[in-house]
């Protein structure tokens, strides 16, 4: 079984990753890494057993994350997703990548948030 967590170049993207491995950890079981950012990730966590995912150029973020989850069904357990705090505005809007994984993904998904500035 494994831990799929969908890292982007973002502090929700760095939690994200954190989280994944904290889980991957507590349940003794690997962690598959969907780079969505542009560059390789540079700090990898150590102590699970990692394989990165990386997406091809021009293939939407959340049709990649969707394929993944299609591909290693068997696998994985898990989807670990970094989120950010939305203006009620910005809640409107249809098209967000953390709202398509929400609610398309066929495995329970557990959506986290980077700390803020004041916390």
């Amino acid at each position: 079984m494994a831990v799929l967590v969908a890292v982007t170049d973002s502090a929700e993207g760095d939690v994200a990753l954190r989280t994944a491995a904290a889980e991957a950890d507590l349940r003794n079981t690997g962690l598959l890494v969907a780079n969505l950012r542009l560059n390789p990730i540079a700090d990898l966590p150590s102590g699970v057993d990692v394989r990165v995912l990386e997406r091809e150029p021009g293939v939407d973020v959340a049709d990649h994350v969707l394929d993944l989850l299609d591909e290693h069904h068997e696998e994985v357990e898990l989807l670990v997703i970094g989120m950010r705090k939305r203006s009620p505005v910005g809640k409107l809007v249809l098209g967000s990548l953390a709202q398509r994984l929400l609610l398309n993904a066929d495995v329970p998904v557990l959506a986290v948030k980077a700390p803020t500035e004041n916390a």
